[in-house]
């Protein structure tokens, strides 16, 4: 009889684990809606999870109680189905407050923006800066100063202009300033209020966007002029390929011939007027927020495509809270001026201290007929057919 006993508790002892499993795997609809242990660990897990059964479990107004009953004004629903329906904005909210965000009281998707923003774009944007800057010195250290390696001639050619001056040195300088206060917004909550405090931090943050939000102006409008001026300039052609095949002169020997601008600063023009026309149009976004609902749109025409598909992702959120919106344009905007500040370190560095010369075009317009010669051979003959054609003319 003992032995019948032990073996009865024993085989009960064994059956547990499944009945609770078999239990775990009930669906939710016996169990009110509530999540499973699977859910939880997968959220926990920062991993995707099906929250449709959540998104409809917000209370059935028809199953209401009457009016006279406890809780009967409020249509069916609990606490926890409210909350549910405000956090995934279907519920009957009315407001006098006008405006696309008004009615949004709960916004679900602003804890992964944040996590974004404080981690990974602060670390790889830091790490972008801080190693373009490292690469241009250890080039400086490795390859030296390019210097004008034939005989000076005393002559001067005009390179640019008075005008196209003005529309580089406003886009220089706008883009410096937006530079530094947009950093300042970026990195100062990490780095300067551990500095100096949240006091005197608020009252840089503030000056510092008042300057970024009206200095972009010029920089927009300094986009226009340079496009303008130069675009004609800046088409590829097969000269091109052979200057990048030498690395414009840093592999074999001599500089590789080019017209008025190289393959390298085309690639510098296209990506100011591409990255900066980008950033441009974000920041409207953020300017006027709610009023330029750039992702959602795009994420709609993307997923019609299958185009996450190609690489291997999941259909890209839509439709977007004006919230949401206006997250993934700050995204965009800090992420494409982070890429635009790495590539004008490198435009800097060899407009200064790395070529001989090259500052010239900028400062004064004039250049060393030398210089223009080993640099931009082909734009000399150009100047030099053109003048000739002219004076037989007259």
């Amino acid at each position: 009889m003992l032995r019948f006993f032990a073996a009865l508790v024993l085989a009960l002892g064994l059956s547990v684990p499944a009945i609770a499993q078999e239990g775990a795997a009930a669906p939710r609809a016996e169990t009110g809606g509530a999540q499973t242990l699977d859910d939880i660990l997968r959220r926990q897990a920062q991993q995707k999870v099906d929250d449709e059964f959540r998104r409809s479990n917000t209370g059935d107004p028809a199953a209401a109680a009457p009016i006279t009953a406890p809780l009967g004004t409020r249509g069916g629903q609990s606490d926890s189905d409210l909350w549910r329906a405000l956090r995934y904005d279907t519920a009957d909210v009315t407001t006098q407050t006008r405006g696309p965000a008004a009615r949004v009281l709960i916004q679900d998707g602003g804890m992964w923006w944040l996590k974004f923003r404080e981690g990974p774009l602060l670390i790889y944007g830091a790490a972008l800066l801080g190693g373009t800057l490292l690469l241009l010195a250890l080039f400086y250290l490795i390859r030296g100063r390019i210097r004008i390696k034939g005989e000076k001639t005393g002559r001067t050619i005009t390179r640019f202009s008075g005008v196209e001056r003005f529309g580089h040195w406003l886009l220089a300088s706008s883009f410096l300033i937006l530079g530094l206060t947009g950093l300042i917004s970026l990195f100062g909550r990490k780095v300067l209020i551990p500095a100096f405090g949240h006091e005197a931090f608020a009252t840089l943050a503030t000056g510092t966007k008042w300057i970024h939000n009206n200095i972009s102006w010029a920089f927009m409008i300094a986009l226009v002029i340079i496009f303008v001026f130069w675009v004609v300039h800046n088409l590829p052609d097969r000269t091109d390929l052979n200057w990048l095949a030498k690395g414009g002169g840093i592999f074999g020997k001599g500089h590789p011939p080019a017209k008025k601008f190289n393959a390298g600063q085309k690639l510098i023009f296209w990506s100011v007027i591409i990255l900066g026309g980008s950033i441009s149009a974000s920041g409207l976004s953020l300017l006027f927020p709610f009023e330029f609902n750039m992702f959602g749109a795009t994420f709609a025409k993307l997923n019609a495509i299958g185009a996450p598909g190609w690489v291997g992702l999941d259909p890209l959120a839509y439709p977007l809270t004006p919230q949401e919106e206006m997250q993934y344009a700050q995204l965009w905007h800090a992420i494409l001026s982070l890429i635009l500040t790495a590539i004008i370190f490198a435009h800097i560095y060899i407009g200064s201290i790395g070529m001989e010369g090259a500052f010239d075009a900028m400062g004064s317009g004039d250049v060393e007929e030398q210089w223009a010669r080993e640099h931009h051979s082909l734009w000399v003959d150009d100047l030099r057919a053109s003048e000739i054609s002219q004076g037989k003319e007259a």
